[in-house]
């Protein structure tokens, strides 16, 4: 496994680190490699499809042509 080390880190950047580590129960080199893993994951893509359904609780009643018309007229 690779060793990193970095020169001149800032104390009170260290600081927050520390405890950001601590409320975490994880030591500082596991929040550092944790902090990178997030920073360099790629994101997941989702396709819309997936927001098939989603909304139906507040939009199910609702006729999406009228309310559509509804907010465009309300532009003008």
């Amino acid at each position: 496994m690779a060793t990193l080390n970095i020169k001149d880190f800032p104390d009170p950047l260290y600081a927050k680190l520390r405890e950001r580590a601590r409320q975490e129960r994880r030591s500082v080199a596991q929040e550092v490699t944790r902090i990178l893993e997030e920073a360099v994951e790629e994101p997941e893509l989702h396709s819309i499809l997936e927001l098939e359904g989603l909304g139906e609780d507040l939009w199910g009643k609702v006729d999406a042509a009228a309310h559509v018309e509804s907010e465009r007229a309300a532009w003008d």
